[in-house]
């Protein structure tokens, strides 16, 4: 069995979303530290009292919170969360696939795929908007009674990932050496690949077809794409990819070949390839151990 395999058998963590909707929010001021878990749910952590510390074990990166500093973690990510003495520390857990069907919600989506670090130094204005927006869905969270809320603190974080993903895309910040003129006919152009990928991931999409949708040169759109995604174009659609694979595996009545292939992989052997490289465990390892938990509940 794989490292991974084994800490996925022994670390899931079943997030408990109240009131049936998929959001749960608490403010944390135990100082007992959390050993390496996982959860389905992206996270948002940010300190009020006091730092925090927060190993991404997949990562193998270490993040120092200070007060109002803002960490989301992605869905599956391997983290370890180490307390001070004292303090404070607002956690929200929630479920990404709710924003799937908002449109242009897919550019954002190369951001979601590692964690994101805002602080006062590095983006104060970003970060100070963002500080906003987690306290209206902390108040509106506490509501309880009140109709509409959800829908409200689902807003609320729609417009977090939409000052989150303004500032990724920034063109003077991804593109500083061109023209203002073809900053912006690349951001278009590479968001409009971005959108078709995370579409037709399951299709066959060459480096030479998605550098043909964007009018570049195959070696001039690899490039821009990893300057704009942080990754090059193959890692970006097989990351897509396994995550499709990740929800179907999910799925009782789906055997590991049908995920495969509805996922967008040509062969078995190389979907357990990239996903043992991505989750270094396989497929079915991830599978069986989900359903083995599903029925201990």
């Amino acid at each position: 069995m794989s490292r991974m395999a084994k800490e996925l058998q022994e670390t899931y963590e079943r997030v408990s979303y109240e009131d049936n909707h998929s959001v749960l929010l608490y403010i944390n001021q135990q100082t007992r530290n959390y050993d390496t878990h996982w959860h389905s749910a992206a996270e948002i952590i940010m300190p009020i009292e006091n730092g925090y510390t927060v190993f991404i074990n997949n990562r193998n990166r270490t993040y120092e919170l200070n007060p109002y500093d803002i960490l989301l973690i992605p869905p599956g990510d391997l983290h370890t969360l180490t307390a001070p003495p004292t303090g404070k520390r607002l956690n929200i857990m929630f479920d990404l696939s709710v924003f799937n069907s908002v449109e242009d919600f897919s550019t954002i989506t190369p951001i979601l795929s590692q964690p994101v670090l805002f602080s006062a130094d590095s983006s104060p204005a970003v970060h100070r908007t963002e500080v906003e927006l987690l306290n209206k869905i902390t108040e509106e969270y506490n509501k309880r009674s009140e109709t509409m809320r959800i829908s409200m603190i689902y807003s609320y974080l729609l417009q977090f990932f939409v000052h989150l993903g303004r500032q990724h895309v920034r063109a003077d910040v991804r593109f500083p050496d061109v023209s203002v003129g073809k900053q912006q006919e690349y951001v278009e152009k590479l968001n409009n690949v971005i959108s078709y990928i995370n579409t037709n991931y399951a299709e066959e999409i060459t480096l030479e077809k998605a550098a043909a949708l964007a009018g570049f040169s195959k070696f001039h759109f690899s490039r821009l794409f990893k300057q704009f995604t942080g990754q090059s174009y193959y890692n970006y659609l097989n990351e897509r990819r396994v995550k499709a694979a990740e929800a179907l595996l999910l799925s009782p009545h789906m055997s590991v070949t049908d995920v495969a292939m509805q996922s967008g992989f040509t062969s078995i052997a190389t979907f357990n390839r990239v996903f043992r490289q991505a989750k270094d465990c396989t497929p079915s390892e991830y599978k069986n151990y989900y359903h083995r938990r599903s029925r201990i509940r």
